[in-house]
């Protein structure tokens, strides 16, 4: 059998690409990296397989905790990590969400090719700049007033379109189309709406970005002409997330999990890690106001292809939908939490 170590960390391999590090002391499941020998030795470079590892001691996890292969450092749980945990008898750990909550990525396709826009690429980049804030802090694009913040928390990027920020079909192209039904905004705090109200449709710092990417290589021509693209098109990828109002509903209830929940505290080998037993208030409460932040998130990267749509009609003096041809092609969420419902076993339970 191939093995593989990192800082005392023993993986087995059990088929190509796949690593597993085994159950052993008080791990309540085995953990699995899905990479390539090149990809496990980045993700042995920092603490991802420690986190992954200390992610197997939460309460009611359903084996084996996941690592993909893109997974990295992050807080109590590596980014790229998946784990399903039994909603009746587990838990909820807002720290393996993580702080920026629903961060993710949409792509919109173009009409346009590299021809197109060579020698334009310096106005191109400026206009965009100007039109989408960016960078620590940072304003918003709309007004964030008490009901544009209703809207947002409540609905999610169905708000956005009814108030002539997209259109119909950027709902259909959103995972869950780009609203959690079960959102409680009741249970999102005023500072973390204060944070939020002025940050709508903002990129923030970090490794946010919105780019303008070129095409160079088609693999499965049949899914590129399903999308709408070829080489040399030319696409908009847009990655941010909840911003301030995220980040504030994380601290707030990681902070309550520490008042109230010391003892499943305790029981953790890492603290970031906190969570609220499956069933408590808390937990109900910090889920509901998890899906509020999900929308905000959905909410503020809608608003950024509002812009950038914009944006690209005032450069190419063209309608951005109708000639640009500026098609939302996917919204996918990078961390967040929800309840699904899996075969475990020969049984269908809730996770």
């Amino acid at each position: 059998m191939t093995t593989r170590e990192f800082d005392g960390i023993r993986l087995e391999k059990v088929r190509e690409h796949v690593w597993e590090i085994p159950r052993e002391g008080d791990m309540n499941v085995p953990a699995r990296v899905l990479a390539s020998e090149s990809l496990l030795e980045e993700i042995g470079d920092d603490d991802s397989l420690q986190q992954l590892k200390n992610a197997t001691h939460l309460p009611g996890i359903v084996e084996p905790a996941l690592c993909m292969p893109d997974g990295h450092q992050g807080y109590g749980f590596p980014v790229g990590g998946v784990g399903a945990i039994d909603a009746r008898t587990g838990c909820i750990s807002p720290g393996a969400v993580g702080y920026d909550i629903n961060c993710g990525v949409r792509m919109v396709r173009t009409n346009l090719t590299y021809d197109d826009v060579r020698g334009r690429e310096e106005e191109l980049v400026d206009a965009l700049f100007e039109a989408v804030p960016s960078g620590l802090g940072g304003g918003g694009v709309i007004d964030g007033d008490a009901d544009a913040i209703e809207g947002a928390l409540e609905r999610g990027v169905e708000w956005a379109v009814e108030e002539g920020y997209g259109i119909e079909s950027d709902l259909a192209r959103c995972e869950d189309e780009g609203r959690r039904p079960d959102a409680r905004p009741e249970y999102v705090s005023q500072k973390a709406m204060d944070r939020g109200r002025n940050q709508m449709g903002s990129l923030g710092s970090g490794n946010h970005f919105l780019e303008v990417q070129r095409v160079t290589d088609v693999f499965r021509g049949d899914v590129a002409e399903a999308y709408g693209l070829e080489a040399d098109g030319i696409v908009v990828l847009i990655h941010c997330g909840s911003r301030g109002l995220g980040h504030q509903t994380c601290n707030d209830y990681l902070r309550r999990i520490e008042q109230e929940h010391d003892d499943l505290l305790a029981e953790l080998p890492d603290k970031e890690l906190a969570a609220a037993p499956a069933g408590s208030d808390l937990a109900d409460e910090y889920y509901g106001a998890m899906g509020a932040c999900i929308n905000f998130a959905w909410v503020n990267r809608q608003l950024i292809t509002h812009q950038a749509r914009e944006t690209f009609g005032q450069v190419f003096g063209a309608d951005p939908i109708e000639d640009l041809g500026m098609e939302l092609l996917y919204d996918v969420a990078h961390n967040i939490a929800k309840k699904e419902t899996h075969e475990v076993g020969v049984d269908a339970d809730l996770v």
